[in-house]
């Protein structure tokens, strides 16, 4: 396994990403993890992320400099590399000229020629830098040529720092050099200590993914043995080791985390699982039934609550968003505390939260130790409930659990379901909520839908929904006048939600959607589309 140690980098969750893409373990821990609690992990290989701190600051994160003598390959990213010329010997400034953006690394030949390397030309450069498309020559030989700058390779990079390295320890070597950054890269082979000043784990470092996989698999040896069947096996087991024959209770969304969990606890231990669906009356079109369908096919206890006049009772007349949340949180709650009080001998209440809400509830930070996940089936829990939580995917990233899912046989369709908010359509409705206007905007987003599905675009979007105005406008329908609803479609593409950018159709796309959608549904005269990325707007518009 690989052991991150996050010093509070906002992309240190991708580090982790990229390596469970290469079916290996990691896991990511914050800066006071101990040197007896790391040896007992056991880690093939110790990854330092980035950070906002300066190190040389009174207070600045830091780790034991005995890790440096386990004789575990570490590589050191941004504030990480900054890190580690601190504690071994080196210095570290604030940078006159600070770095942010695309930058350009030049990759140096080195004064030891390798003879472990697969490729001639990869012997004449740092391991880390494997199977990058350098410059090659048959006439090399086993000598270094004697003009070494033309054999230097340039690659794209992404930095984002204010401080830099101004001498590094002894030991170290400059592997890469940028014009800003003259130790963009260090390295000490001999110990298997690598830092980089720039972002790896991110798109716009080109070559990223092949030094972060150079590192984990090349340098330290980690074993590509973390498949979803493995995942699956193990947690199986797992489940009805601590359930034994107690009962467990899920609340499902329709989303693909709650229905993930639902399926996995489902193999582990069949009836003991209740699981209650409230349907509240805001969910996409036919989503409810499709629910019902999906888990009536799964060995478990099923409870279907239509609760949609309750929730449409209580959200009439409200046209604040804040005010809609905060009403469908508290409905639910009620809902669905009443219905697990009947369920006699429950001892366990499963939730799908997922590794990035491990992360930031755990991190200094960013909050307490522990924090329980407004899930979008739940909303919040009542404070005296007395379930204990299980939570069988808390180590899995969102494409993980997608991929877990696969390996239960669940349907492609909530597999690959778009997120969707808590408040459902609620949101997506501006203004005062009416069962009008829910009908109008679950068919006209249906068919939106359903046209992206036919573009083969779906898979390829990472959220796509329509959204209905509180705007009426004229138009022409025959030889009558009308005066109807404007319905505005959005579609993004994003990793985490953190940001996102617009998805660009292509404009016949658009005007054969917009088409449909007036001439289907009755109540929508004008269709326009929304370019806004995130930032400066939000994903959703409520």
């Amino acid at each position: 396994m690989i052991l991150i140690i996050d010093f509070g980098s906002q992309v240190t969750q991708l580090i982790a990403r990229r390596i469970r893409e290469f079916n290996v373990y990691c896991e990511v821990k914050n800066p006071d993890i101990t040197l007896a609690e790391i040896k007992a992990l056991k880690p093939h290989g110790i990854i330092l992320s980035g950070g906002p701190e300066s190190v040389y600051a009174k207070g600045a994160p830091t780790v034991d400099k005995k890790v440096f003598e386990l004789g575990v390959p570490v590589l050191g990213i941004c504030y990480g590399q900054q890190l580690i010329c601190h504690l071994l010997g080196g210095k570290v400034g604030e940078a006159h000229d600070r770095e942010f953006g695309k930058a350009f690394i030049q990759i140096i030949p080195q004064k030891i020629t390798r003879t472990n390397s697969s490729r001639e030309a990869d012997k004449f450069f740092s391991p880390l830098f494997d199977e990058i498309s350098y410059p090659t020559s048959s006439s090399w030989g086993n000598e270094i040529p004697s003009d070494l700058s033309k054999f230097h390779k340039n690659s794209q990079v992404w930095m984002s720092h204010g401080d830099k390295v101004e001498a590094i320890p002894a030991g170290f070597e400059v592997i890469a050099t940028s014009g800003n950054a003259p130790f963009a890269a260090i390295a000490d082979e001999a110990r298997k200590i690598y830092g980089v000043q720039f972002h790896p784990e991110v798109e716009h470092s080109l070559d990223g993914r092949v030094m972060l996989r150079n590192f984990v698999i090349n340098i330290a040896k980690a074993p590509q043995n973390w498949t979803m069947g493995h995942f699956k096996s193990e947690e199986i087991v797992r489940v009805k080791k601590i359930v034994g024959d107690k009962k467990v209770i899920c609340g499902l969304s329709g989303g693909v985390d709650s229905s993930v969990v639902a399926a996995l606890i489902s193999e582990a231990i069949g009836k003991q699982l209740t699981c209650i669906f409230v349907d509240h009356g805001l969910l996409r079109f036919r989503e409810a039934e499709e629910v019902q369908e999906t888990f009536s096919k799964i060995d478990i206890n099923f409870i279907y609550v239509n609760a949609r006049e309750l929730f449409i009772s209580k959200l009439k007349g409200i046209t604040d968003p804040e005010q809609k949340r905060k009403i469908i949180g508290a409905t639910f709650i009620e809902v669905f505390d009443k219905e697990s009080a009947k369920i006699d001998g429950a001892e366990f209440l499963a939730q799908g939260t997922l590794y990035p809400d491990v992360i930031e509830s755990s991190h200094p930070n960013k909050g307490a130790s522990h924090t329980i996940k407004s899930h979008h089936n739940v909303g919040g829990l009542p404070e005296n409930m007395k379930l204990k939580l299980l939570e069988p995917v808390r180590m899995l990233f969102k494409d993980e659990v997608r991929l877990l899912g696969a390996e239960l046989g669940l349907h492609e369709n909530i597999i690959h379901r778009h997120p969707f908010p808590e408040p459902g359509l609620a949101i997506r409705i501006i203004g005062d909520i009416s069962q009008e206007k829910i009908d109008i905007l679950q068919k006209a987003d249906a068919i939106y839908i359903d046209e992206i599905k036919k573009a083969g675009l779906y898979r390829k979007i990472w959220q796509a929904f329509s959204v209905l105005l509180p705007v009426k406008t004229v138009g022409v329908m025959g030889d009558g006048r009308t005066y109807e609803n404007v319905l505005s479609l959005r579609a993004v593409n994003s990793v985490d939600g953190m940001t996102a950018d617009v998805y660009k159709f292509d404009p016949e796309f658009l005007c054969n959607v917009t088409t449909r959608i007036i001439n289907e549904v009755k109540g929508i005269n004008r269709v326009v589309y929304d370019y806004t990325s995130k930032p400066p707007g939000t994903i959703e518009w409520e």
